[in-house]
């Protein structure tokens, strides 16, 4: 018999408990869809890397909403010219679009609750990127913001 933490003293390697067995553990859980969006997103655009990082270590883990606050801000930080650093803004409005096509609801969720939602309103710096967005999410935008 072993003894976990001991090593065998009959010549044999320790094989590492079953994942659900006693001791061990339970196999890591499928990403959410809107997780492995906010993931795409990174991948697509290493632009958002750092904001990522931050915000794994930031929030111990990924939280696909509060994420995009950063999201939003850098783009518009890159419309306005203010950023050299962060993704253009075309390329992250390129990729949402193609996004906003998908039929999944957390997905959709992502880009109409916390990106199109939260651009800036008439009279806020970077409100002109409204005039920018791609088809989809520009019918999406006014549907969801009527008045800008």
């Amino acid at each position: 018999m072993t003894t976990p933490g001991v090593p065998p003293t009959d010549g044999t390697t320790p094989q590492p408990p079953a994942p659900g067995a006693p001791g061990g553990s339970a196999p890591a859980p499928a990403a959410s869809p809107d997780v492995r969006f906010v993931e795409e997103l990174v991948a697509e655009l290493p632009g958002f890397a750092d904001a990522y990082e931050a915000h794994v270590f930031n929030e111990n883990g990924v939280l696909p909403h509060v994420f995009f606050m950063d999201v939003v801000e850098e783009t518009v930080q890159a419309f306005l010219g203010e950023e050299s650093d962060v993704p253009d803004w075309r390329r992250t409005l390129d990729f949402l679009e193609e996004r906003t096509g998908s039929d999944t609801p957390e997905v959709q969720a992502v880009i109409v609750t916390s990106f199109l939602n939260d651009l800036p309103y008439p009279g806020q710096p970077g409100h002109d990127i409204v005039r920018h967005l791609p088809p989809r999410m520009a019918a999406t935008f006014a549907r969801i913001r009527p008045k800008g």
